[in-house]
């Protein structure tokens, strides 16, 4: 604590009466070593010096893995719901998927805010407003969490009538629904305190967390439906404990940090400044998260009208690609953070290395997973359904969207390369473009000329490609103008 204190008050002495750092010697990457040596006591990342790949797979991983286990306590209630429920309830779960999907997406693109905001203020040096931005950060997902949670609970019914949820499910799916949008406060304050512990390089203890709640909300799947016969309501409320164990987890590890990122509940409270840049990054990324969703919303509206059965088949191999898409995922967060701290740092060479890693890990990690669950077929896909009719629509999403799923690399990481560097708004426009305005045009007007499965799952790759050469195009572009403006300010 004594060597945290140390190293604010020598941050602070090195500042301008303006208040604004020196671009000397005293703030640069290279004289930070115990401000490093801090980092790797909590399991923390030194992202601003040494080899990168080693570093980028380290932090990279533990952020997939903690995806994984987070879409777990989805994939758990689908499976026990077809294995030993219903049909109807595993339909019902799999429908509800992505309208909740579309308020999740939201409060974790906000979280991407503060991400960035805390990394930058760790590249620049700028010790002395990591407090406030931890204690804006969280304060703000508890409201965040409860404002969003009581609109998912008022909406749930018209929300699950307007995208045609099938009568035989409906029941199943408007309990779910209800009991996750109570979860949605607890998965608010985890996804916010894991964006502030990665945001200084440790991406482990979310992961320690998730896992403990994977654990809690399995055990509790098969206690409530098979010992107490509850249900889709049993699965619902497990899913809230799990939740609840796995935001408190995260709370306690911040309390338990040391120095400005330490997080003091009575201290909670909005900086203004603080909350300013969190939105101004995390506003963006939340529209287009949900905007995203909502995409998918309409494309679900579509894939029920081809019954339950399209509905099971659809929502087992959604699981899969939301394991291949983690990978990507997780590298396009990896290049948020690294880029964040590296790029406040002034060190424009890194953050183009941090890019081709990325890209490079983040395409080769999916494409094997994607060939690997292809290959599998209805082996992987009777994990969750055994109806031959839901088998069937599932192998064709398998072959048209999981197996090309690896494509999404080539935008994720330019866009999260381009939030470290403060551009938000940009790749958000360019999604929202893509995966929102031409996807549902795509459904309205050419998928009835067919009107055939087939056609509705080619969109997604059609999408994507739409999106990856607009963002590789706008990241070069944002890249030679900020980097222009580092060599101007180190000059």
């Amino acid at each position: 604590m004594e060597s945290s204190q140390r190293d604010i008050s020598d941050e602070r002495d090195a500042r301008r009466p303006d208040g604004r750092d020196e671009l000397d010697k005293s703030n640069s990457p290279a004289t930070r070593p115990k401000r490093n040596r801090r980092d790797k006591r909590d399991n923390g990342i030194d992202m601003l010096n040494g080899p990168l790949p080693g570093k980028i797979l380290r932090f990279a991983i533990p952020l997939a893995l903690s995806s994984i286990l987070q879409q777990l306590l989805n994939s758990a209630d689908a499976s026990i719901a077809g294995q030993f429920v219903s049909s109807f309830s595993l339909a019902g779960i799999g429908g509800v998927n992505p309208v909740t999907a579309m308020f999740v997406n939201l409060f974790v693109g906000l979280s991407i805010g503060a991400n960035v905001v805390v990394a930058m203020h760790v590249g620049a040096g700028e010790f002395h407003s990591i407090k406030k931005s931890v204690h804006t950060a969280m304060a703000l997902s508890l409201i965040a969490g409860v404002v969003l949670g009581g609109a998912g609970l008022a909406l749930a019914p018209w929300v699950l009538d307007a995208i045609g949820m099938p009568e035989d499910s409906l029941a199943d799916a408007l309990t779910y629904a209800r009991l996750y949008f109570c979860a949605i406060p607890f998965l608010t304050i985890y996804n916010f305190g894991s964006a502030l512990l990665r945001a200084h390089g440790d991406a482990k203890r979310p992961l320690y967390a998730l896992a403990a709640a994977v654990v809690v909300n399995f055990v509790l799947d098969l206690a409530f439906v098979r010992l107490f016969g509850w249900g889709t309501a049993g699965i619902g409320i497990a899913t809230v404990i799990a939740a609840a164990l796995s935001a408190v987890i995260v709370v306690a590890f911040l309390m338990r940090e040391e120095g400005p990122f330490r997080l003091h509940l009575r201290e909670l409270r909005i900086s203004g400044p603080e909350l300013a840049g969190i939105l101004r990054i995390g506003v963006p990324a939340g529209i287009q998260g949900a905007v995203f969703s909502l995409s998918n919303t309409v494309v679900q509206a579509t894939i029920n009208g081809f019954g339950s059965a399209a509905i099971a088949g659809s929502a087992a191999t959604l699981n899969f690609e939301y394991y291949t898409y983690f990978f990507v995922n997780a590298f396009g967060q990896t290049a948020v953070t690294f880029t964040g701290q590296n790029f406040a740092a002034k060190n424009a060479d890194r953050c183009r290395a941090i890019f081709r890693w990325c890209v490079l890990f983040g395409f080769t990690s999916s494409l094997i997973l994607g060939v690997t669950f292809t290959a599998l077929g209805t082996r992987a896909l009777g994990l969750f359904t055994t109806d031959a009719a839901a088998l069937g629509f599932g192998l064709v999403r398998l072959w048209f969207v999981e197996l090309p799923d690896c494509l999404t690399a080539f935008y994720e990481v330019p866009a999260g390369a381009m939030r470290g560097m403060g551009w938000s708004t940009l790749p958000a426009v360019i999604t929202i473009l893509g995966s929102c305005v031409l996807r549902v045009a795509l459904v309205t007007w050419v998928f009835p000329l067919s009107g055939t499965w087939d056609t509705l799952m080619v969109i997604y790759p059609v999408t994507w490609s739409f999106m990856i050469v607009a963002m590789l195009v706008s990241y070069f572009i944002v890249r030679r103008r900020s980097y222009r403006s580092i060599k101007l300010a180190t000059a």
